[in-house]
């Protein structure tokens, strides 16, 4: 699919990303600030908030082509990056009018879900309530296509790469496999760069 992207701006982009703690979030945020840097961009990023413990709420944020704070009000967002539907879901205030939205399908059930107390929408309504807000939205089986890649944990790769493959920020999925061959640790390299092909392929 090949968006429309007159209402993004050549060279800046404001990323919101949301996860949850264990799905790499803060991993993929580095890399993304990285890639960007490398293409000779101004970046400021930023963690939100946060808990680094498995299943805590992540936030944090990438700001492309020259901002002065990492903050990202609600409306302001160009992208959110969702690493998780729920998260996808509730980080929708933050996305501006004609912004877009790449979302994992994967769910992690918050505690009150887990334990029966709470209740929480399925896929589809998700996708019925993002569809509704937004004009442009990807969602992919993360999880999934990061198995295929070698490792689940890949998942947060596999969305990096449908967002550098929609040219919808100033640098593509080449620029993103550099800066993950030259940070990553070896033996998480090869897998990660499938995982961006993945990435790439699901959205195109």
């Amino acid at each position: 699919m090949s968006p429309d992207t007159k209402s993004f701006p050549a060279s800046r982009a404001r990323i919101h990303f949301a996860g949850v703690g264990g799905q790499g979030t803060l991993t993929a945020t580095t890399l993304l600030s990285r890639a960007a840097l490398e293409a000779g961009l101004a970046v400021v990023s930023g963690e939100i908030h946060g808990m680094a413990q498995r299943g805590g709420v992540v936030e944090s944020s990438v700001l492309l082509g020259g901002w002065t704070s990492s903050v990202i009000s609600k409306g302001e967002a160009d992208i959110i990056l969702g690493f998780e539907a729920m998260e996808t879901l509730r980080a929708l205030p933050y996305l501006r009018q004609g912004g877009a939205v790449f979302s994992s399908t994967d769910f992690v059930a918050p505690p009150g879900v887990s334990s029966g107390k709470e209740s929480a929408p399925d896929l589809a309504a998700v996708q019925k309530l993002v569809g509704g807000c937004v004009e442009k939205a990807w969602f992919l089986p993360c999880r999934e296509l990061g198995i295929q890649a070698g490792s689940a944990q890949c998942a947060n790769t596999v969305l990096l790469g449908a967002l550098c493959a929609t040219d919808l920020i100033p640098f593509g999925p080449e620029e993103l496999k550099g800066t993950i061959t030259r940070h990553l640790p070896a033996r998480l390299v090869d897998m990660n760069l499938k995982a961006v092909d993945l990435g790439v392929a699901a959205v195109s």
